[in-house]
Protein backbone atom coordinates (compact mmCIF):
# COMPACT_ATOMS: atom_id res chain seq x y z
CA UNK A 1 0.00 0.00 0.00
CA UNK A 2 1.52 3.37 -0.96
CA UNK A 3 2.19 5.98 1.71
CA UNK A 4 0.12 9.10 1.04
CA UNK A 5 0.76 12.42 2.78
CA UNK A 6 -0.43 15.96 2.28
CA UNK A 7 0.17 19.49 3.43
CA UNK A 8 -1.57 22.79 2.84
CA UNK A 9 0.41 25.90 1.86
CA UNK A 10 -0.57 29.50 1.33
CA UNK A 11 -0.41 31.02 -2.15
CA UNK A 12 -1.80 34.06 -3.96
CA UNK A 13 -4.43 31.61 -5.27
CA UNK A 14 -5.81 30.67 -1.89
CA UNK A 15 -4.45 27.63 -0.06
CA UNK A 16 -2.91 24.85 -2.15
CA UNK A 17 -3.10 21.24 -1.03
CA UNK A 18 0.00 19.25 -1.98
CA UNK A 19 -0.29 15.44 -2.00
CA UNK A 20 2.62 12.99 -2.19
CA UNK A 21 2.55 9.28 -2.92
CA UNK A 22 5.55 7.45 -1.49
CA UNK A 23 7.25 10.80 -0.89
CA UNK A 24 6.87 12.10 -4.47
CA UNK A 25 4.55 14.98 -5.36
CA UNK A 26 1.51 13.64 -7.20
CA UNK A 27 -1.18 16.31 -6.83
CA UNK A 28 -1.58 20.04 -6.25
CA UNK A 29 -5.15 21.17 -5.65
CA UNK A 30 -6.65 24.64 -5.39
CA UNK A 31 -9.58 25.45 -3.15
CA UNK A 32 -12.81 24.92 -5.07
CA UNK A 33 -11.01 23.25 -7.97
CA UNK A 34 -13.07 21.18 -10.39
CA UNK A 35 -12.13 17.47 -10.24
CA UNK A 36 -10.71 17.92 -6.73
CA UNK A 37 -10.90 14.49 -5.08
CA UNK A 38 -12.35 14.04 -1.61
CA UNK A 39 -10.03 15.13 1.19
CA UNK A 40 -9.98 11.64 2.69
CA UNK A 41 -7.83 10.61 -0.32
CA UNK A 42 -5.11 13.13 0.67
CA UNK A 43 -3.55 10.84 3.28
CA UNK A 44 -1.99 11.88 6.55
CA UNK A 45 -0.95 15.49 7.17
CA UNK A 46 2.84 15.64 7.02
CA UNK A 47 4.87 18.53 5.59
CA UNK A 48 8.16 16.59 5.37
CA UNK A 49 7.90 15.34 1.74
CA UNK A 50 7.14 18.85 0.43
CA UNK A 51 10.10 21.06 1.37
CA UNK A 52 11.48 21.50 -2.15
CA UNK A 53 8.03 21.83 -3.74
CA UNK A 54 7.13 24.57 -1.26
CA UNK A 55 10.44 26.35 -1.87
CA UNK A 56 9.91 26.28 -5.65
CA UNK A 57 6.27 27.39 -5.42
CA UNK A 58 7.31 30.32 -3.20
CA UNK A 59 10.00 31.29 -5.73
CA UNK A 60 7.51 30.99 -8.60
CA UNK A 61 4.97 33.24 -6.87
CA UNK A 62 7.74 35.73 -6.05
CA UNK A 63 8.56 35.93 -9.76
CA UNK A 64 11.97 34.30 -9.26
CA UNK A 65 11.34 30.87 -10.84
CA UNK A 66 10.06 30.09 -14.32
CA UNK A 67 10.71 26.33 -14.53
CA UNK A 68 9.92 23.84 -11.82
CA UNK A 69 12.43 21.05 -11.28
CA UNK A 70 10.64 18.50 -9.15
CA UNK A 71 10.15 14.76 -9.37
CA UNK A 72 6.48 14.07 -10.03
CA UNK A 73 4.38 10.96 -9.63
CA UNK A 74 1.71 11.60 -12.27
CA UNK A 75 -1.06 9.02 -12.29
CA UNK A 76 -3.30 8.87 -15.37
CA UNK A 77 -4.02 7.10 -18.62
CA UNK A 78 -1.23 6.83 -21.21
CA UNK A 79 -2.90 9.60 -23.25
CA UNK A 80 -3.27 11.87 -20.21
CA UNK A 81 0.40 11.34 -19.36
CA UNK A 82 1.38 12.35 -22.91
CA UNK A 83 -0.73 15.51 -22.66
CA UNK A 84 0.70 16.41 -19.25
CA UNK A 85 4.23 15.87 -20.56
CA UNK A 86 3.33 18.20 -23.44
CA UNK A 87 2.18 20.82 -20.93
CA UNK A 88 5.60 20.71 -19.27
CA UNK A 89 7.16 21.73 -22.61
CA UNK A 90 5.14 24.97 -22.90
CA UNK A 91 7.57 27.72 -21.88
CA UNK A 92 6.81 30.12 -19.07
CA UNK A 93 4.94 33.16 -20.37
CA UNK A 94 3.74 31.39 -23.52
CA UNK A 95 0.50 29.69 -24.45
CA UNK A 96 -0.64 26.96 -26.82
CA UNK A 97 -4.10 26.22 -28.11
CA UNK A 98 -5.65 22.82 -27.55
CA UNK A 99 -5.28 22.21 -31.28
CA UNK A 100 -1.60 23.18 -31.30
CA UNK A 101 -0.93 20.85 -28.38
CA UNK A 102 -2.80 18.03 -30.13
CA UNK A 103 -0.70 18.61 -33.25
CA UNK A 104 2.53 18.64 -31.20
CA UNK A 105 1.46 15.28 -29.78
CA UNK A 106 1.07 13.91 -33.31
CA UNK A 107 -2.72 13.75 -33.21
CA UNK A 108 -4.06 16.96 -34.80
CA UNK A 109 -7.69 15.87 -34.60
CA UNK A 110 -7.57 15.31 -30.85
CA UNK A 111 -8.00 18.87 -29.55
CA UNK A 112 -11.14 17.94 -27.61
CA UNK A 113 -9.41 14.91 -26.04
CA UNK A 114 -6.44 17.12 -25.20
CA UNK A 115 -8.83 19.52 -23.48
CA UNK A 116 -10.34 16.71 -21.41
CA UNK A 117 -6.90 15.42 -20.38
CA UNK A 118 -5.75 18.97 -19.64
CA UNK A 119 -8.73 19.41 -17.32
CA UNK A 120 -7.73 16.30 -15.37
CA UNK A 121 -4.17 17.54 -14.72
CA UNK A 122 -3.50 16.57 -11.10
CA UNK A 123 -0.59 18.96 -10.49
CA UNK A 124 -1.91 22.41 -11.29
CA UNK A 125 0.52 25.32 -11.64
CA UNK A 126 3.59 23.04 -11.66
CA UNK A 127 2.24 21.17 -14.70
CA UNK A 128 1.06 24.37 -16.42
CA UNK A 129 -2.39 23.52 -17.75
CA UNK A 130 -3.24 27.22 -17.41
CA UNK A 131 -1.03 27.87 -20.47
CA UNK A 132 -3.50 26.16 -22.81
CA UNK A 133 -6.11 28.39 -24.42
CA UNK A 134 -8.90 28.07 -26.94
CA UNK A 135 -8.63 28.70 -30.66
CA UNK A 136 -8.35 32.40 -31.39
CA UNK A 137 -6.85 33.11 -27.97
CA UNK A 138 -10.02 32.68 -25.92
CA UNK A 139 -9.72 31.62 -22.30
CA UNK A 140 -11.57 28.37 -21.97
CA UNK A 141 -11.84 25.83 -19.21
CA UNK A 142 -9.62 25.80 -16.17
CA UNK A 143 -10.22 23.57 -13.18
CA UNK A 144 -9.20 26.39 -10.86
CA UNK A 145 -11.58 28.86 -12.53
CA UNK A 146 -11.12 31.22 -15.46
CA UNK A 147 -10.34 34.13 -13.14
CA UNK A 148 -7.33 32.26 -11.71
CA UNK A 149 -6.25 31.22 -15.21
CA UNK A 150 -6.37 34.83 -16.41
CA UNK A 151 -4.33 36.01 -13.40
CA UNK A 152 -1.73 33.26 -13.85
CA UNK A 153 -1.32 34.13 -17.54
CA UNK A 154 -1.07 37.87 -16.74
CA UNK A 155 1.52 37.13 -14.04
CA UNK A 156 3.62 34.97 -16.39
CA UNK A 157 3.39 37.45 -19.25
CA UNK A 158 4.69 40.23 -17.00
CA UNK A 159 1.50 42.28 -17.06
CA UNK A 160 0.76 41.64 -13.37
CA UNK A 161 3.07 41.73 -10.37
CA UNK A 162 2.92 38.77 -7.98
CA UNK A 163 1.35 40.92 -5.25
CA UNK A 164 -1.27 42.15 -7.71
CA UNK A 165 -2.61 38.68 -8.36
CA UNK A 166 -5.32 39.15 -5.72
Amino acid sequence: MPAIQHTVVDSPYDPLTLVAVDGVLSRVHMTGQRHRPPEETFGEPDPRPFGEAIRQLDAYFAGELTDFDLPLNLIGTPFQLRVWEGLLRIPYGETRTYGELAEELGNPGASRAVGLANGKNPVSIIVPCHRVIGAGGSLTGYGGGLDRKQRLLAFESGTAEPAALF
